[in-house]
């Protein structure tokens, strides 16, 4: 009984001990002496735990249970006193308090990247006509990219040395395959053609900005990744027509009234028939008044539609697209695309 009520009171000056250390605690050095009295190998709370064993055996499960309270108790509140020193030395390395409300007076800014004005601009002038923006992601499949484009095995795309292919085996939970064709970094926007025809209801208008990666040698007018915005507009009884309409809405919009267009025929697997658009105009510096080759385009493909399952005899489409490079080098002067991936602030800040 004596032995009973002498760890009852060491276990009350245990408290006090602590209340008493806690109020001059003031860093994390003095949190961890102040610990290692209390719950050290010869700490004050460990020696009460080995008199236990002194106590007639129907008295220990109770004092277990009241030192395990104890010792809860005890490290919930170094635990607190842990979280408030960690705050205050953050506070102190942060220095003084900084006042939200006072102006901000940093001269040097951020800019628009030409690349995103470019981007934006063409996307305005798009929305102006009813087209929507789609996305997919940049990690395709062969089908989608090639096979539903009439692109056949043995096209110069679908070589290794043109295109970057994902391991044999690379697992994607997000992009659907077809069969057991490969995954790869997608060399063009057009396959979010592919992605929309099969998930949208017709009619359908949208564009898709986005990047595109190519095994390109990196020089004054390749990249191994560009960007592109491709234009899908699929409806009833479309027409060539309309497709003329549409990219000369667009030409005069970006680039003035005094822009000239002409069509060459071309060749695309995924169109037919296909055209190239040059243009011309003055105040492009060198280029001024020659004829420049700017993008393709075409009536989408029945192939494409069939791949798909669009029905060829009730639907018809539009597609074209646009490099999103090429047309900030021609509107801004710009003789090497390597500017643009370099984050240069000399060259970035001249297109604020």
């Amino acid at each position: 009984m004596a032995e009973n009520e002498e760890i009852a009171q060491r276990l009350r000056d245990i408290f006090t001990q602590w209340d008493r250390m806690a109020d001059s605690i003031d860093s994390s050095a003095g949190l961890e002496a102040a610990k290692a009295e209390i719950f050290g190998p010869n700490g004050s709370l460990t020696l009460l735990f080995r008199r236990i064993n002194g106590l007639p055996k129907g008295d220990r499960p109770e004092w277990g249970r009241q030192l395990n309270g104890a010792r809860d108790e005890l490290d919930a509140k170094i635990q607190a006193i842990g979280v408030r020193l960690t705050e205050k030395e953050f506070a102190a390395r942060l220095g003084e308090a900084i006042d939200p409300t006072l102006s901000f007076t940093h001269e040097k800014l951020g800019y628009r990247h030409p690349l995103s004005l470019v981007r934006d601009r063409a996307v305005t002038i798009f929305k102006k006509m009813g087209f929507s923006v789609a996305e997919a992601t940049e990690l395709e499949t062969e089908w989608a990219c090639f096979d539903a484009l009439r692109m056949p095995a043995s096209h110069p795309a679908r070589d290794t040395m043109d295109t970057f292919f994902l391991p044999d085996g690379f697992a994607c939970g997000n992009v659907q395959k077809r069969g057991d064709e490969r995954f790869i970094l997608r060399t063009h926007c057009t396959s979010v053609q592919i992605r929309a025809l099969l998930r949208e209801q017709l009619p359908l208008k949208i564009i898709a900005p986005g990047r595109v990666f190519r095994r390109d040698t990196v020089d004054a007018t390749h990249s191994a990744n560009f960007h592109q915005c491709d234009v899908i507009h699929v409806d009833k009884g479309l027409s060539v027509a309309d497709l003329k309409a549409t990219i000369e809405f667009f030409l005069e919009e970006f680039f003035g009234a005094g822009v000239q267009m002409r069509y060459r025929p071309s060749f695309f697997p995924f169109t037919e028939p296909s055209f190239e658009v040059d243009i011309r105009m003055p105040n492009m510096g060198k280029l001024s008044d020659t004829w420049i080759e700017i993008f393709g385009c075409g009536m989408i493909h029945p192939g494409v539609f069939e791949a798909v399952g669009v029905d060829v005899d009730t639907w018809s489409g539009q597609a074209w697209g646009i490099g999103i490079e090429r047309i900030a080098m021609l509107v801004y002067g710009i003789d090497d695309v390597r500017h643009f991936y370099r984050n240069d602030f000399r060259f970035l800040r001249q297109f604020n």
